[in-house]
């Protein structure tokens, strides 16, 4: 198994160029399948979970086309559904979270989905109902075989039929694959409470030109009006808000000058005023952000003066995925924050590992954590550790670059899944990491 070994505590500088959304990707991948026409899609981003997707796409039939870095040509028209059904699907399917999402372009064109049990980062408990309760709603019928870990949802001669809904939770993926059922069903749908990510925006805005009829984009109120068939487009994802807040955490704590590029201001939301409630200076220089090198940072106070809390909350709240990014800047700002992580009981564990190389933090239960900021006072110190998941084990190269001595991480494929050429693309602004 592949490790980073890290030597810390050198400045970097330079200009990064964030990979593409991740988290959109995958989206956009699985809505190809609802027409027999070409799509294209740029910027995709050459990391493990997204080209497992596409691996499985290429088993499920679909034709790929690579015209270049990051973009590819699929053309769905000639599918082999027995593959749905098979023990190599099983294995596929189950290996990657993201897709779950299959299911509801399946749903719509052919009348009948199947997934496995997904896996994905083990964060805590992450419910499916969202996704079936829809499929409900849209008139599907559910099929679950327990002795094979299989899911499944079928409809009728009768196919699907537009209703209201409800949704219990502003689930990302739930509402993507709500949206890519809906949008061949018979009659209108109306989604309220449906996540309005920017990553759901490009995909309602990428049905829309494929000739879907999708309104209340940007709100968490979206009416779909179902059409008989959608065409080819071409689409380009936005760039990874996620690791546009990781580039900043990471110039944060190695006291670094950084231009990061081409980020998509106007799609950023709340994330660079989180980071300026930390002390963090940055600045918006046409659509890049320049951070530069800061010796100190202090955590503002809420205007009662008392300790600064920063949570997790749906769009347009503060992203989960920066939260141990957020987590570990504060580690040597000058102040107190509470972290209270609302959305999965499990992402706060890797602190662990941030007091071993020196944190001053206190786990006060799954979901809160209280960091006491040393103000530089305290270096992190190098240390052993493991990957847990993508977002920890990106905060956890952030802590392993600003420490002093050698930083040996282990399990680094789980960090591979969300950052395309993490270590190549480190070296080019001057760390000192090697993949061994």
């Amino acid at each position: 198994m592949a490790t980073f070994q890290i030597t810390g505590g050198k400045p970097l500088k330079g200009e990064i160029t964030p990979q593409g959304a991740k988290n959109e990707v995958l989206q956009i991948l699985c809505a190809v399948l609802l027409t027999n026409e070409q799509v294209r899609v740029k910027n995709i981003p050459d990391i493990q979970d997204v080209n497992r997707l596409i691996e499985i796409l290429g088993d499920l039939g679909v034709k790929t086309q690579k015209n270049g870095k990051g973009d590819y040509t699929f053309q769905s028209d000639e599918l082999r559904l027995d593959y749905l059904k098979s023990d190599q699907f099983r294995r596929d399917g189950a290996a990657l979270r993201g897709s779950i999402m299959l299911m509801g372009p399946l749903l719509a064109r052919f009348g009948e989905a199947y997934m496995p049990k997904p896996g994905g980062d083990k964060i805590g408990r992450r419910r499916l109902d969202t996704h079936f309760e829809g499929f409900f709603a849209l008139g599907a019928k559910y099929r679950f075989n327990p002795d094979e870990d299989f899911y499944g949802v079928e409809v009728d001669e009768n196919g699907l039929q537009g209703s209201f809904m409800l949704l219990e939770e502003a689930s990302v993926t739930g509402t993507a694959n709500i949206i890519m059922a809906a949008v061949l069903a018979k009659g209108t749908t109306t989604i309220y409470n449906a996540a309005c990510e920017p990553y759901i925006q490009q995909l309602c805005k990428m049905l829309n030109r494929m000739g879907a009829k999708i309104s209340g984009i940007s709100s968490n109120l979206l009416t779909i009006e179902g059409v008989e068939s959608l065409g080819g487009t071409e689409h380009t994802c936005l760039p990874d808000m996620i690791e546009i807040g990781s580039w900043i955490g990471l110039a944060v704590m190695t006291k670094s000058e950084l231009t990061i590029k081409n980020v998509s201001w106007e799609n950023l939301g709340v994330i660079p005023d989180v980071f300026r409630k930390l002390g963090v200076k940055l600045e918006k220089v046409n659509d890049d952000i320049y951070i530069p090198a800061q010796e100190h940072y202090q955590i503002e106070r809420f205007i009662d003066g008392s300790i600064l809390t920063i949570s997790d909350a749906p769009w347009p709240g503060f992203t989960p995925d920066l939260l141990s990014i957020i987590l570990v800047i504060a580690t040597q700002a000058k102040g107190s924050v509470l972290i209270h992580q609302k959305m999965f009981e499990s992402r706060l564990f890797f602190v662990d590992k941030l007091i071993e190389m020196g944190a001053q933090i206190i786990l006060c239960d799954p979901h809160r954590a209280t960091v006491i900021g040393l103000n530089q006072e305290i270096p992190l110190k190098g240390a052993k550790l493991t990957s847990p998941d993508i977002r920890a084990g990106m905060s956890l190269l952030i802590a392993a670059l600003s420490a002093k001595g050698k930083t040996v991480i282990d399990n680094i494929d789980q960090i591979d899944r969300g950052y395309e050429d993490i270590d190549v693309r480190l070296r080019a602004i001057g760390a000192d990491i090697i993949r061994a």
